[in-house]
């Protein structure tokens, strides 16, 4: 096919002048294309929380109650929209399996399809969390001077929910495309947006009148919506709308949804437990604890970017019936990833002394540095976990993922409920079982592939190492 058949090819970087799958740069250069791909995704990545953060940094100067509940508001915002997160992994998968069998048409269904579910849940979403407002203000603990302000920046920031959505849903079909560049172009522009407003909204200027917290949420709404008719232009100038709607296919991206909610609630309770069992520690436990899982999340950035990208060239390869290229595919990302892992370590026992001042109070320094020092260990274990998680996206390999994080969880929700949390070397002993869930999660990743546990879908079954097209 030419680029005159596809006029995605134009447009993106990633496929200029390769045809066909044959044709691919990463045919020509593997370890080039994984890293041209995967660094404005970082980008991308660490720009996309910066709202959050731009609205923080304004409302602090309100005060500790407005800030607190700015607080309260945004962790209930992030815990939604992040049950949501699936419209961009699906559409990932299946924009870059029609990008990769030459079905552009299959793409574009893919990516109206994601548009009109995430509209549909944004409003759902919305009229949901407001008709349960006062619940959710409660929930989180939002009582006296923090209520309203709470209850503001949630009741605004929820009309932006479908703006949030259809950008998830958008940024997942260029990357199924294998577009980095532009969700990080629009979300550098989204984020741009958002700080120039936060001060004329938040503290008013001239005409405009001062409006707080809710300034901050209304700021944010704006620039997200801003962000979703950018993004959403994009993608329907490059793969047209369809003419007519597969409304029943939309059952399929419910499933994924569901069998990713479920990996999400399942890990999300297990770092809950455990922030859960070092506050049962004690304040000195609890604040080390803290300061560690804020470094091990945002490593995840880092590892997430390869693993989003493997995503990418797996499904595009898949879609063109190229199993023996999509382990090629596996086993590059797979070593990126370990390397990417193997310098967080060593930067996390460089810098320990650094973090301890920055991120603990003098007091948590006695329980503080073996558990770091687990956390650094586990770094190159959890790079092959997101690497591997990255490649069952790709294969569509949801409920397996699914599986395997509930088991890890299990086993590992078993193992804190052993840690003694009046002893000494509480939180070693939870970041001890921490390493061990993370384990947990690559080994099954990585027996999937290699050689390929049950029904995988990039086992070798032909003596040419290829399977027949999907």
């Amino acid at each position: 096919m030419s680029s005159n058949q596809n006029p995605a090819l134009d447009q993106n970087p990633a496929l200029e002048q390769n045809p066909g799958p044959k044709q691919h740069r990463f045919v020509r250069a593997p370890h080039r294309t994984l890293l041209g791909l995967s660094a404005p995704l970082l980008l991308s990545l660490i720009a996309e929380p910066l709202t959050g953060l731009a609205d923080t940094a304004f409302v602090a100067r309100l005060g500790a109650a407005q800030l607190a509940g700015l607080g309260a508001g945004a962790a209930v915002l992030s815990s939604l929209f992040w049950v949501f997160n699936f419209l961009g992994i699906g559409t990932q998968s299946e924009v870059a399996r029609g990008e990769g069998s030459g079905d552009h048409e299959r793409a574009g269904l893919a990516n109206a399809q994601a548009l009109l579910l995430s509209v549909l849940l944004g409003l759902a979403a919305a009229l949901a969390g407001l008709a349960f407002l006062d619940p959710l203000v409660r929930l989180m603990g939002a009582t006296g001077e923090l209520e309203a302000p709470a209850k503001d920046y949630i009741a605004i920031r929820l009309w932006g929910a479908p703006a949030v959505l259809m950008s998830v849903a958008a940024f997942g079909t260029l990357r199924g495309l294998q577009d980095m560049r532009t969700p990080l172009w629009i979300a550098g522009g989204v984020n741009l947006l958002n700080i120039l407003a936060d001060p004329l909204l938040i503290f008013g200027y001239g005409p405009i009148p001062r409006m707080e917290v809710t300034g901050a949420a209304l700021a944010s709404v704006v620039s997200q919506w801003v962000g979703a008719v950018a993004v959403v232009t994009v993608t329907v100038r490059r793969l047209g709308w369809p003419a007519r709607l597969r409304l029943g296919e939309l059952g399929q991206l419910a499933a994924i949804g569901r069998d990713l909610f479920l990996r999400t609630a399942s890990l999300n309770l297990f770092l809950l437990v455990t922030t859960r069992v070092a506050t049962e520690g004690g304040a000195d436990v609890g604040a080390a604890h803290q300061g560690i899982r804020q470094v091990w999340v945002f490593t995840a950035l880092f590892l997430d970017a390869f693993a989003i990208a493997g995503q990418s060239l797996v499904a595009y390869f898949l879609g063109a019936g190229q199993q023996a290229e999509c382990r090629r595919v596996a086993a590059v990302v797979c070593q990126w990833s370990l390397g990417a892992g193997a310098l967080l370590m060593a930067a996390m026992f460089l810098g320990r002394d650094l973090a301890a001042v920055a991120l603990i109070p003098p007091a948590s320094h006695a329980v503080f540095f073996s558990a770091w020092s687990v956390a650094a260990l586990s770094q190159p274990v959890n790079a092959l976990s997101f690497a591997t998680d990255g490649i069952h996206w790709g294969t569509g390999d949801f409920r397996y993922l699914r599986n395997a994080v509930i088991v890890a969880t299990v086993i590992g929700l078993a193992g804190l409920t052993r840690v003694d949390a009046s002893a000494s070397t509480v939180l070693l002993q939870i970041w001890i079982v921490t390493l061990g869930w993370t384990t947990i999660r690559a080994a099954f990743g990585m027996l999937r592939i290699w050689p390929g546990w049950g029904r995988a879908p990039l086992a070798v079954t032909g003596p040419d190492g290829n399977e027949s097209k999907n």
